[in-house]
């Protein structure tokens, strides 16, 4: 395969310093498994990353290959049990070395010392690249029917993680959700939609833009498209999936989730706390009984989960998510974020 591959680099914390450039073939103490990159998905982290308010390099490098959400062809499967040709999608998420218990029994996404590492963002090469290589037991197989859709796995499996934390948190007492808001109709929002969309509940989507792609995806669902404020919904929803992390937008679902209800938090927004804000944010989830958690990232058994929910969608639906394609050499003009996008991918083959 010659000495060297096209990738993305980054030298973490220091804006501008993003090229694509020549580097060695990925070496083989990442994993048995070689992959020839197909597509990789752009968010908002790869744009922190860039920014250089974010992400660390790998032990004694300088630059870090950006990129986690993933899909590749394997070309080398070593002696993993993979088949030459199959699609495959690699976990981010790596358990820290001592490990701490979470990571131990494979639930890296809740690791508790913060010693975990992650492909493309914290201490170990991502995936934009033209080749990659991968630890077996990280590669996760994805439907070859869903072509170039299957890099939507990485964020699906986010939301797969939040829907499960909701059941599981429901059982603290009588449960029968009917409703959900999700507010943010970014790919994470929409996901989540479509989740909730297979589960059966009746859903609505709060988002601020009034025309391009977003009102047509959600009315598609059979879902329900609403702009303005939380509260000109109309709605007391037993479960909120806030995908904003806009602070004002969190305490409106909290303001305007039934009691008892659950507010998911996967949104980062910018700092800005408010103690007036804070203490009200308290009160009402006291006498409302409230639960508000936030969810990151994804274990073995969400990827597993999100591989089903993907194979179970719309490809046509999943097709108008991905509303922008970019080449490996173009990758800073997809990492500037256009009005009308929802998911930005990079293009490998």
């Amino acid at each position: 395969m010659g000495g060297g591959m096209r990738a993305v680099t980054v030298v973490p914390g220091t804006a501008g310093s993003l090229r694509v450039e020549d580097v060695p073939e990925p070496d083989v103490g990442l994993g048995a498994v070689l992959v020839e990159a197909l597509a990789v998905g752009i968010c908002g982290t790869d744009a922190e990353i860039a920014e250089g308010s974010y992400g660390w390099s790998p032990p004694g490098d300088d630059r870090l290959i950006l990129g986690h959400e993933s899909l590749g062809r394997v070309v080398d499967p070593g002696a993993s049990g993979f088949d030459v040709g199959e699609h495959v999608v690699g976990i981010v998420r790596r358990p820290d070395p001592a490990p701490c218990p979470n990571c131990a029994v494979g639930e890296w996404d809740m690791c508790s010392n913060g010693d975990y590492t992650e492909r493309g963002i914290k201490a170990v090469d991502g995936f934009m690249a033209e080749r990659w290589r991968i630890e077996p037991e990280y590669a996760v197989r994805v439907d070859p029917a869903l072509g170039v859709l299957g890099v939507l796995l990485e964020p699906t499996t986010v939301v797969a993680k939040a829907w499960e934390q909701i059941a599981s948190i429901g059982r603290r007492t009588f449960w029968d959700p009917q409703t959900v808001l999700v507010v943010g109709a970014g790919p994470i929002g929409l996901l989540g939609a479509l989740i909730a969309v297979q589960h059966g509940l009746e859903v609505h989507v709060l988002d601020r833009v009034e025309a391009g792609p977003k009102p047509d995806l959600v009315k598609e669902l059979g879902a329900i498209y609403h702009t303005g404020g939380i509260a000109d919904v109309g709605l007391e929803p037993d479960i909120v999936l806030e995908c904003t992390g806009v602070v004002g937008l969190v305490q409106q679902s909290v303001a305007n989730v039934s009691p008892g209800g659950i507010v998911c938090l996967t949104g980062v927004g910018p700092a800005a706390a408010i103690e007036a804000s804070a203490t009200a944010l308290a009160t009402q989830a006291v006498l409302k009984n409230l639960v508000i958690f936030g969810s990151v990232n994804a274990n073995r058994r969400h990827y597993y989960r999100a591989a089903k929910e993907l194979a179970a969608a719309d490809r046509g639906w999943l097709e108008e998510l991905i509303t922008r394609r970019v080449g490996l050499e173009e990758v800073q003009a997809g990492l500037q974020r256009q009005p009308e996008d929802i998911k930005v991918i990079v293009e490998m083959a």
